[in-house]
């Protein structure tokens, strides 16, 4: 597997947007309100590229905050909100594999590939999964803990730093 990681830029939003739009059966127009919208974090944003300059992976992280991906929860948890706003994060928007690179190393090598960078920068990693996807158990493999869920999703976090603050923060289950 020759696939080469970059870094993304504001550049690659057409094709972030053309990609979340094939995967996940979104509306275009919807999907290109995000990114432009939604803070996208390009510089920790990564781009799989295989030896013939063909993406085969994205990893779209975004600034956006909680409450913009879940509204509900400044309703249904306002304490905890505001505690989790008082920490700095960051979010998984999307990370999207080819088909024919799934069960492949390739999803780790892109995750590993700016997690020093997050672990040294924020508290915590934001990550929203819509019930109907597969990715649960993979980020509960990575460490992440559900704190919050709503009609669409399930909304993890996995702690970077701070971590027995952080877990002190949640609801006991």
């Amino acid at each position: 597997m020759n696939i080469t990681l970059r870094r993304m830029t504001p550049a690659d939003s057409g094709e972030t947007i053309e990609w979340i739009t094939r995967q996940y059966c979104f509306n275009r127009d919807e999907v290109a309100s995000w990114v432009e919208h939604l803070h996208f974090n390009w510089p920790l944003s990564v781009r799989a590229v295989d030896e013939n300059g063909k993406t085969v992976g994205l990893l779209n992280m975004s600034d956006y905050r909680i409450e913009e991906e879940t509204s509900v929860i400044a309703d249904e948890q306002p304490d905890l909100l505001q505690r989790l706003n008082a920490m700095r994060y960051t979010a998984v928007f999307s990370f999207i594999v080819a088909e024919p690179y799934r069960h492949t190393p390739l999803n780790h090598r892109m995750i590993m590939d700016i997690w020093d960078e997050l672990e040294h920068r924020y508290d915590f990693l934001f990550v929203p999964v819509m019930h109907q996807l597969k990715t649960h158990q993979y980020w509960k493999r990575r460490g992440a803990v559900e704190f919050f869920r709503d009609k669409m999703s399930i909304y993890y976090l996995i702690p970077l730093r701070n971590s027995t603050l952080l877990h002190s923060l949640l609801p006991q289950n």
